[in-house]
């Protein structure tokens, strides 16, 4: 369970002593609205879903009743028997001071419809949470809830208070990490007032137009292409009957927000609430769910992590690099799990398999030989020997038979079966369950049980009569499953909302692109570069560095499954730089990630084997230093790498801090840092701190000689 802190915010003064208290509520909507987890959805609702072995509404609920929320009113319409049931069961009933209430409908097809019939219950009392049962975030609320209750007491039309989040987008592919389009938000510097907001300005080719007469009526703003909506609403009860009012209203973002920014007869407004330090994302796609789960394993959800008990989870142990083991797991002493890698209980792992960057579930049976990377392998779920797979998702119940294949980005539904040595081909769903003739919009539910084509088709399915050859030809000898045929649109945009990286192909297509339409845009005086949109200058230094900490995490977890898996360098190389382009680095912020991960295996080895520490990063540096060569280009980057030694020194690596010159002396003797870029880095020194000069004055005499050599040499 979620550590409580704070106090209560529902207890908070609103300047009349006489009124009854109003607990702090929440609205958490139990369906997405949308259908951009089929075919999975069409069988489980997505909140049910695991997320790092947990459901995600679980992540959810936690983290409202750390935030000190009181009652939460779940809103379920598809598959809602499932949903119910589940809480049901779960920890949260009976809670004390926590209460969480189910409101069932069969008719809604959209958020609008949902918030229309809640207002109608007349449950909501006061001030509430408005968050859908796919986020995930460890946030206070108690700052934000504040701010939102003081301009209320300024502004009734203060309606609602939004949650956004520092998110650098590539200027590449024009997405997130957590792959949703580059949204634009205008935001009144001194109030936090939002004033405008879209989110498809990639569809303008990287430029964005004003009216002249919104820039009249602000004359003061701040334009953002580099923030995150969090999806987390504090909203006054008027929110509610502004969706009753308008029926019009069905998105929360494109509907009513867009709807209110530009009404000017009613004035209501919206503000913005920024966090810094703290994380909060919502699920929207298969690649955020791939990035959530990661930033899960990594700890950047804490206390929401696997090894802390918010949930119904067995007991889960954390191990170095990131290696998160249950209970009762068979594992072959030459099998091989390898950094940031989930395994649950009751699961069996054959000889020579390898897995890396994986979440694998509970009651799992894989064979020997077998290859698994970046996928997620739900309960029980077999994969017979010898098969490969990497960046898939495999739902319970999947069987690979032996020497199957999935190619990056491929969607096994529940129970499907994948024939012997077949190749399914990168980014296809299938699913037992034949593809709907109908295409339902974006803002339609997903039902499985209102299709009796469906159902049927899956009771022949598990008969296994003669439409089950049907399945076999699609899915191999032995096989069950549709492949879902996708448009020549879909297969074209399916990478930008894959677990699967970025292919190359499509990288060099898109950098080619993005110097075309800058070549073009420069020729049209019409246009603003979004490049030279400038980001307010009240960014917070912790924006930056939550960025570059995440960055340098997905680096290491790219070189050390490099390490464990002999990938070749080329190839490492290559997944570096996808990762330098999605999140915007600089060549000398890819040289500092890889050296400090080559410090760290540096310094695992040496705990691990006793050995002595210079020795094991003289090892690791002659068999990994040329990683480096392609990121150092001039001085300048080696002298990054030296002060990101020299941080990594104070920080995390202290073990390092005595022997700061002898590390240098290796560098220097490994061609990594030459000896110009110690000179300037000590020349660039001479006017620090004291306190900056510690690893300076350290290297006196190593500095002594390369000065004397170097006039030797002269």
């Amino acid at each position: 369970m979620v550590a409580k802190k704070g106090v209560k915010a529902g207890a908070a003064e609103d300047g009349v002593d006489d009124l009854p208290r109003v607990p702090l509520q929440a609205i958490l909507l139990a369906d997405s609205f949308t259908t951009k987890f089929r075919p999975i959805t069409l069988e489980c609702p997505k909140v049910l879903l695991p997320l790092v072995n947990t459901p995600m509404i679980d992540y959810t609920l936690a983290w409202l009743e750390s935030a000190d929320v009181e009652e939460v009113f779940v809103f379920c319409c598809s598959h809602s028997k499932q949903i119910i049931n589940y809480l049901d069961k779960s920890k949260w009933v009976n809670q004390p001071n926590f209460s969480v209430t189910t409101i069932e409908s069969h008719n809604c097809i959209s958020a609008g419809d949902a918030l229309r019939l809640i207002y109608e219950r007349n449950v909501i009392q006061g001030d509430f949470i408005l968050v859908s049962g796919d986020t995930v975030s460890n946030m206070m609320l108690t700052q934000a809830l504040q701010e939102h209750k003081e301009r209320r007491q300024r502004d009734n039309n203060a309606v609602m208070t939004m949650v956004i989040k520092q998110s650098k987008p590539s200027q590449v592919t024009r997405q997130t990490r957590l792959g949703t389009d580059e949204l634009i938000m205008a935001i009144d510097p001194a109030t936090k007032q939002l004033l405008f907001y879209e989110d498809k300005a990639d569809d303008r080719k990287g430029s964005l137009t004003l009216d002249k007469s919104f820039l009249a009526q602000n004359p003061s703003l701040s334009l953002h292409n580099d923030k995150q909506d969090c999806y987390i609403d504090i909203c006054s009860p008027e929110v509610l009957s502004l969706f009753t009012d308008n029926f019009d209203y069905q998105h929360l973002r494109r509907h009513f927000v867009k709807g209110l920014l530009v009404d000017d007869i009613m004035g209501y407004k919206i503000f913005t609430h920024e966090i810094h330090s703290s994380y909060a994302a919502r699920i929207d796609n298969f690649r955020s769910y791939d990035s959530i789960s990661k930033d899960i394993i990594q700890r950047w959800t804490y206390p929401l992590v696997p090894d802390v008990q918010f949930s119904i989870n067995n007991a889960t142990k954390l191990e170095r690099h990131g290696i998160y083991r249950a209970s009762n797991i068979t594992q072959s002493r030459s099998s091989q799990v390898g950094p940031f890698t989930y395994i649950g209980k009751d699961t069996f792992i054959g000889h020579n398999t390898r897995i890396s960057n994986s979440v694998v579930g509970d009651g799992c049976k894989i064979g020997s030989n077998v290859a698994i990377d970046g996928c997620y392998i739900w309960n029980n779920v077999t994969i017979q020997d010898g098969c490969k797979l990497r960046h898939a998702i495999l739902c319970d119940g999947v069987v690979m038979k032996s020497g199957a294949v999935l190619e990056p980005g491929v969607v096994l539904s529940y129970k499907v079966v994948v024939g012997q040595e077949f190749v399914v081909p990168g980014y296809s769903k299938v699913s037992l369950l034949p593809q709907p003739v109908k295409q339902d919009s974006d803002e339609e539910l997903e039902y499985a049980d209102s299709n009796s084509g469906i159902i049927e088709t899956t009771n022949t399915l598990e008969n296994g009569d003669s439409t089950n050859d049907c399945v076999v030809s699609e899915i191999g000898k032995n096989g069950r499953g549709f492949i879902w045929s996708m448009s020549e649109v879909d297969h074209e945009e399916e990478w930008r909302h894959s677990v699967a990286p970025i292919p190359e192909s499509k990288l060099i297509e898109l950098t080619q692109a993005v110097y075309d339409d800058l070549e073009a845009l420069i020729q049209d005086d019409s246009f603003l570069p979004l490049s030279d949109v400038r980001e307010s200058d009240t960014e917070s230094d912790d924006d930056n560095r939550d960025e570059s900490q995440y960055f340098e995490k997905e680096v290491e977890a790219t070189f050390l499954r490099g390490v464990n898996e002999n990938v070749k360098d080329d190839h490492i190389i290559l997944e570096v730089n996808s990762l330098r382009l999605s999140y915007n680095m600089a060549l000398e912020n890819c040289a500092s990630a890889l050296f400090y991960s080559m410090m760290k295996l540096a310094l695992d080895i040496s705990r691990n084997s006793g050995k002595d520490l210079v020795k094991s990063t003289n090892d690791v540096i002659s068999q990994w230093g040329k990683l480096l060569k392609p990121y150092l280009n001039g001085i300048d980057d080696e002298i990054e790498v030296i002060l990101k030694f020299e941080e990594m020194c104070l920080e995390s690596g202290k073990e390092f801090a005595i022997l700061f010159v002898q590390i240098l002396h290796v560098l220097y003797d490994k061609d990594i840092i030459q000896e110009e870029a110690i000179l300037n880095w000590a020349s660039e020194k001479e006017d620090a701190d004291e306190s900056d000069k510690i690893f300076v004055k350290q290297s006196e005499k190593f500095i002594q000689w390369l000065n004397e050599a170097s006039e030797e040499e002269d």
